[in-house]
């Protein structure tokens, strides 16, 4: 990816506070006008005794710096906070576009920005705190540091259409990882991995993710949260179904295990519905949809 140019702390300012999510810089902005208007308002001081002018100085300055920033920092606070907003709407439409599209033609249609945030917003949905770096810079390169459960790892995009990625690209993770004392990585192309990378990554808790496991892996993280939000209803749920129930119950030609209800991405039968087994891709079981 392309170096960040330099910025002002303005920039800065409201980068960071996008980067939250958008309530939490609404509040920073009501808290700065409160706290910056009440020191502005605050009754001033006209005379001090010959030891105490510093201290009226210093008051003077403040309440002169709390006038100007009561109106120059919350504003900053709230164009970060719709600029959060406007962001997380984004990501989620880029999620429904890449999982509506079974072709997979919309992944490789992506720019590289998008493919980030969309890599981004795939690990959050897996529950991962994700901090989006821009890449290219003394990170090393790194355009995601995810966090969970007190373990951090980090992330290396690369949106490449036409080529594979090599051993090269996963070495140079592998090195950050060390430095930084990551607990693992991933590399996220829409592309597909060398042998040679393939290999490297083996062994050392480095993960590479190519177009169809990026896809898998928002379908499936898709599937979880839907679950956790309505523990009730299962990814099979249906009020009619007499079949359905049977067929849920029923257990997998292969490993015995259960079934669930899968739509098929890809081949002669896209967009039509079978029975998976749970345990996938560990076991690739089907049964047909009745």
């Amino acid at each position: 990816m392309a170096r960040r140019k330099k910025s002002s702390p303005i920039e800065d300012l409201i980068e960071i506070t996008a980067a939250l999510p958008w309530w939490v810089g609404t509040v920073l902005a009501i808290i700065a006008y409160v706290l910056l208007h009440h020191y502005a308002i605050a009754e001033e001081q006209t005379t001090a005794a010959p030891g105490q002018i510093g201290q009226m100085v210093a008051g003077q300055a403040t309440r002169m710096l709390a006038s100007y920033g009561q109106y120059i920092l919350p504003p900053l606070f709230i164009i970060g906070a719709i600029a959060s907003f406007i962001g997380s709407l984004k990501r989620k439409e880029l999620v429904r576009t890449v999982e509506n599209n079974s072709s997979g033609s919309a992944l490789l249609a992506l720019s590289w920005q998008d493919f980030e945030l969309l890599v981004g917003e795939a690990f959050r949905m897996k529950g991962y705190s994700v901090v989006e770096t821009g890449g290219g810079g003394a990170d090393g390169g790194i355009d995601l540091v995810l966090k969970k459960g007190g373990e951090v790892f980090l992330v290396q995009c690369k949106q490449w259409r036409a080529f594979k990625v090599s051993v090269n690209i996963v070495r140079e993770l592998f090195g950050v990882m060390a430095a930084q004392g990551a607990t693992g990585g991933f590399v996220v192309t829409s592309g597909i991995f060398t042998a040679d990378a393939q290999t490297f990554a083996k062994g050392r808790n480095i993960d590479l993710i190519d177009g169809s496991k990026l896809s898998l892996m928002i379908d499936k993280a898709k599937t979880a949260r839907s679950t956790q939000t309505h523990p009730e209803m299962t990814t099979t749920t249906s009020f009619a179904a007499k079949p359905e129930t049977s067929a849920t119950t029923a257990s997998c030609p292969n490993c015995g295990g259960a079934m669930v209800k899968r739509t098929a991405k890809q081949g002669a039968n896209v967009g039509g519905s079978f029975w998976g087994c749970s345990a996938f891709p560990k076991c690739r079981g089907v049964r047909n949809f009745q």
